[in-house]
């Protein structure tokens, strides 16, 4: 493929000061967001967001089989400001529609990355097509969280088809950079602030490093698979990692194939207050969030 480059990454022997790993953090538990979603909420911005902001938090659906319906299933409408939402198909289809007039289709390996900004509403339904025929549904969605200068941004929306995102070789694998650039190769995902939101695939026996920048924040999140670190720990499936922001690299070995989602980021170290479906700087704007989006201020899907 024109968008595969090719780069030898040397192996755990290399002396690169390496991040260390911090924590692991298992998601537990599932629970369903409307009626479309069978979710595990792998952090949230009321525990580890903010450790690892701007990454304010992540849900992870695993893969589930829904039978065929004449329904609508999904999550209705509903609001967001002060962030961003990302939403990663693996398995499925998805249609949605915001108030800002964006929206579109998306399916495996499609990304649509949504800016809430100073506020809009939107809606993430299943396709009328997989209702009908039914499937599997596996996906991931990552909140993004802005800077205070940034928060009341305009709304606006980004469809990602698989087609256009590229992706980059590395020893005994690939990454798919949806966000960022790695080793020269950039990802088409517009964001506000520096940041590498990447999908990883090891192959069975890989034995190899990511390399990021020091001082980012850094986590990997396995869906499938398991990956062992330099320390010796592991990271299963439905496990996350965190790293220290100092170093700049990441040395991984599996022995079975792997799927995982990179995470790392230029950190916004500044005070967060989240309620629900806003995340702003303080509780005054939290509390004018919910008043902006009852007086009709953040728009309504026609």
């Amino acid at each position: 493929s024109t968008n595969t480059i090719h780069t030898r990454l040397t192996p755990m022997t290399d002396t690169t000061t390496p991040k260390s790993l911090q924590q692991i953090h298992t998601a537990t538990g599932r629970h369903w967001v409307g009626d479309g979603f069978p979710v595990s909420t792998v952090f949230a911005y009321t525990d580890l967001g903010r450790d690892l902001n701007p990454f304010i938090m992540l849900d992870y659906a695993a893969p589930y089989v829904f039978e065929p319906t004449e329904r609508r299933r999904g999550v209705g409408e509903h609001p967001h400001r002060g962030f961003e939402t990302v939403t990663v198909v693996y398995d499925g289809h998805l249609e949605h529609r915001d108030s800002s007039g964006g929206g579109g289709t998306i399916g495996p390996g499609d990304v649509q990355w949504m800016t809430a900004g100073a506020g809009i509403v939107h809606e993430e339904m299943h396709t009328d097509a997989f209702a009908r025929a039914g499937g599997t549904m596996r996906m991931a969605q990552l909140w993004v969280n802005l800077p205070a200068e940034l928060k009341r941004t305009p709304p606006g929306y980004q469809t990602i088809l698989a087609s256009t995102i590229p992706t980059a070789a590395i020893a005994g694998g690939a990454l798919r950079v949806i966000a960022g650039e790695y080793a020269g190769i950039r990802g088409p995902a517009k964001t506000f602030t520096p940041m590498n939101v990447c999908d990883v695939r090891l192959d069975a026996g890989a034995d190899t490093a990511l390399d990021l920048p020091s001082g980012w924040t850094a986590a990997l999140f396995v869906m499938e698979g398991q990956v062992e670190m330099a320390d010796g720990r592991a990271l299963g499936a439905g496990q996350l990692g965190i790293f220290s922001r100092d170093g700049s690299r990441i040395a991984l070995r599996c022995d079975g194939p792997v799927q995982a989602l990179l995470l790392a980021a230029e950190p916004i170290d500044e005070p967060m207050v989240g309620y629900g479906p806003f995340v702003m700087n303080t509780r005054e704007e939290i509390v004018e969030a919910f008043r902006d989006y009852e007086a009709g201020r953040m728009g309504r899907l026609a």
